[in-house]
């Protein structure tokens, strides 16, 4: 005789989710900002807590960036000298 096998799967939602009675739910919202692609990054939980905000991360890369112009360019003049 063969076991039954259990293809359903659990119902793991708590009766508090009743998806039914939730309104202003609207499809495909996001759906063209998805089609025009994301620059979504997952920042390690240590960097997180450092930086509160997308604000403050980008202030931070900002900085970075011109401190890595500002080497690349010094690197430049004193190669030519």
């Amino acid at each position: 005789m063969k076991k039954e096998v259990e293809n359903e799967m659990e119902d793991e939602l708590r009766p508090e989710y009743n998806f039914a009675q939730m309104k202003g739910g609207v499809r495909g919202k996001y759906v063209e900002r998805y089609r025009l692609g994301t620059n979504l990054v997952l920042l390690d939980p240590d960097v997180a807590q450092v930086f509160p905000d997308d604000a403050a991360v980008n202030e931070a890369l900002r900085l970075l960036i011109q401190v890595a112009q500002r080497q690349q360019s010094n690197t430049v003049v004193q190669q030519t000298e």
